[in-house]
């Protein structure tokens, strides 16, 4: 297979979505130094993505409209509030962490008498911090990730430190699929090197940051003989960089100073 041809996802691995007009743009605002491009080049831009003018125009619209740009003298820019939905997206997409002494963060849901809705939101907050249901209402995980629970979790739940008493690899192994998430993780690095157009690398990259979120990021001592994480992270983290690269190429913004910025952001 040449490498820009498309990729096809193996019978059994994950299956790409499309992405949408938006999607595209804000990616590539993501990788302008300021997040703001002019119209013209914007539009040089997409077209390497497989979206035409109109669609782009539509687009831009409803973005200003829903508050997720701001309209400059020349161009479009991200707004405040979608760059710190994004900070907030790399952290867990690179979680800190922290030495592991054998705790495990124990939440137990108290609260009674919620809807469908609201239970179903607390679920998915609780999965987002990267606990895992043991039994309905009884999340838990080793303590090892370097970041605080949300005080609001105090309405709702009681919190704790234990030491179960089954084995910790085994405990791991019945709270999260390992093999499951190991293996479409080596499925999408497989799909990261054979792909080579711009708009089905980001595709592909989308998917990559779905899956990275879905990361149980385990102490080493709880994870499977090569474990692929930290190899999906790392080409996650050289796919923005080719992005940013492509970005500023196309506009012209490299500048004197752009290598001594790259060597900054590198990882």
């Amino acid at each position: 297979m040449r490498s820009d041809e498309p990729a096809e996802p193996a019978p059994d691995g994950p299956r790409l979505r499309p992405l949408s007009a938006r999607s595209v743009v804000l990616s590539l605002l993501l990788g302008a130094h300021p997040p703001e491009l002019p119209a013209r080049e914007l539009g040089r831009l997409v077209e390497s993505f497989d979206l035409g003018g109109s669609t782009l125009r539509a687009a831009l619209s409803r973005m200003v409209a829903a508050g997720d740009l701001r309209r400059t003298d020349t161009g479009y820019r991200l707004s405040d509030r979608l760059l710190e939905r994004r900070r907030r997206q790399d952290e867990s997409v690179r979680p800190r962490t922290r030495a592991w002494d054998g705790d495990w963060e124990l939440i137990v849901v108290t609260a009674t008498g919620r809807g469908p809705a609201e239970r179903a939101e607390l679920r998915t907050r609780l999965a987002g911090l990267r606990l895992a249901e043991l039994r309905e209402g009884v999340w838990l995980r080793p303590a090892n990730l370097e970041r605080p629970l949300p005080a609001a979790l105090d309405e709702v739940a009681e919190r704790a430190a234990t030491r179960p008493a089954r084995p910790a690899a085994e405990l791991a192994a019945l709270l999260w699929p390992l093999d499951a998430w190991s293996g479409e993780a080596r499925t999408l690095l497989g799909q990261v090197a054979r792909t080579g157009r711009p708009a089905e690398r980001l595709t592909l990259f989308a998917a990559v940051v779905r899956h990275l979120l879905a990361d149980p990021v385990l102490p080493p001592a709880l994870l499977p003989a090569g474990w692929p994480g930290d190899a999906l992270r790392a080409a996650y983290a050289d796919y923005r960089q080719e992005l940013q690269g492509e970005v500023r190429s196309l506009v012209g913004g490299g500048g004197p100073h752009a290598s001594a910025r790259d060597e900054d952001r590198r990882p």
